[in-house]
């Protein structure tokens, strides 16, 4: 049995004998995506993450759609404001400069396209890039924020999820089951396996996780997995 070792222990962990991305993991994989200069839309759980592993060198501006411009990393426990939250009442940090403004401005700047990328969270994504992250039958939502919106207006939405439930069942699926929070509007997805694209036939792999085999992204995947050549392993 080959035994592989995760280059980044931070961000990794171990199940079943094989490594995969943790949340922080996915966070730090995401975070190359985002460019100088961009305005982003960081979603609820672990998009909020993101902002801990920008590169030093770009200047980023990140958005709450509950009125917040200019958020900071993600605070360490015992450090949290209980009067700084994002839409979805999680604890954040800000920024020397960053603005509190009220919903009505925010979700202008959603709905005017202000904003460069949205990182969202989601508990389902369909092959065509239909998404389901607001609410599970029977279950209380904390706040859904502005995700209805902002997979309205947005041109680039990135998701950062679980490939399978705890159940192991795939999250990455035909047709979603819960109700739709978005249709056809996730353009990229980042998981604990591997990072997709979302096309017109499915989900393109494009990288897999340190230590993770197409067969064990293939097998977690419900949906059309389209495979052009060899699938490099993801540089974090």
């Amino acid at each position: 049995m080959k035994v592989y070792s995760c280059y980044l222990k931070d961000s990794c962990f171990r199940r079943n004998d094989k490594y995969m991305l943790d949340k922080n993991g996915i966070a730090k994989r995401i975070a190359k995506e985002v460019q100088d200069g961009y305005y982003v839309n960081l979603g609820i759980g672990i998009p909020t993450l993101v902002a801990n592993y920008v590169r030093d060198d770009i200047e980023v501006e990140f958005q709450s759609e509950n009125g917040v411009l200019g958020m900071g990393p993600f605070p360490f426990e015992g450090e949290e404001d209980a009067d700084v939250i994002n839409a979805g009442k999680q604890t954040i940090t800000t920024l020397p400069g960053a603005s509190f403004f009220d919903s009505a401005l925010s979700f202008s700047m959603i709905r005017g396209q202000h904003v460069d990328l949205t990182i969202l969270g989601g508990m389902e994504v369909s092959e065509n890039g239909d998404i389901a992250n607001w609410k599970i039958p029977g279950r209380m939502v904390k706040g859904m924020g502005g995700a209805m919106d902002l997979v309205a207006s947005a041109e680039n939405i990135i998701v950062a999820m679980m490939h399978t439930n705890k159940r192991g069942k795939s999250k990455l699926l035909k047709k979603c089951s819960l109700p739709l929070t978005g249709v056809g509007c996730v353009k990229k997805i980042v998981t604990n396996l591997a990072v997709l694209e979302v096309t017109t036939q499915g989900f393109k792999l494009l990288e897999r996780a340190p230590g993770v085999s197409v067969d064990d992204i293939k097998k977690a995947t419900e949906g059309t997995l389209i495979l052009d050549g060899d699938i490099p392993e993801m540089s974090l």
